[in-house]
């Protein structure tokens, strides 16, 4: 049994949380995200709590309910509060500019790549190497910032290409000539 999904998800008073079957929708300050959860859980508002728990007794359903209370307290959170990655470039003659909602990022390649920003993400560059993904959907947010790392990860010879901020490379040594 989780014990994650036995708590309830307190639910502020500037958010709004409504249930239609598994669909859950949260309007907030900061925007509104709607997500569709397994059938394996009830979902319940009570209280000003949201209320997760298992229909039955299956090892799917209790597995699934921890599960969907996390992802519904993401949700909450992001609402209010915005998720952030930050991104850097290293790398002579690496660097990225916002055109509109399209990523420009030069990143060593004979070609410039043009990354379209989904909807509900927002993209800041500051000095061409710094970079800020925010958002209220948690997952978007995380796979924007991978996208854009996969474009050109950072490599451990020199360490040019792009990384999350506080995230440990390790380096290798060069060549070594006799």
């Amino acid at each position: 049994m989780s014990r994650i999904g036995k708590l309830p998800v307190a639910v502020p008073d500037k958010v709004k949380v409504t249930v239609n079957g598994s669909e859950v929708a949260v309007e907030g300050p900061k925007g509104k995200l709607s997500k569709t959860f397994d059938s394996a859980v009830s979902i319940k508002v009570e209280d000003g709590n949201v209320v997760v728990a298992p229909v039955n007794e299956t090892r799917h359903a209790n597995a699934m309910y921890g599960t969907t209370r996390s992802i519904i307290n993401g949700m909450v959170a992001g609402v209010q509060q915005p998720y952030s990655k930050k991104l850097e470039i290293e790398g002579v003659g690496f660097k990225a500019t916002l055109k509109g909602q399209e990523l420009d990022l030069a990143l060593g390649y004979s070609h410039p790549i043009l990354y379209k920003i989904p909807a509900g993400i927002t993209v800041t560059v500051d000095g061409g190497t710094k970079l800020t993904v925010e958002g209220c959907d948690k997952h978007m947010v995380g796979q924007v910032a991978a996208d854009i790392k996969g474009f050109k990860p950072v490599e451990p010879y020199k360490g040019k290409g792009v990384r999350i901020v506080g995230e440990y490379v390790r380096r290798k040594e060069g060549k070594k000539t006799a």
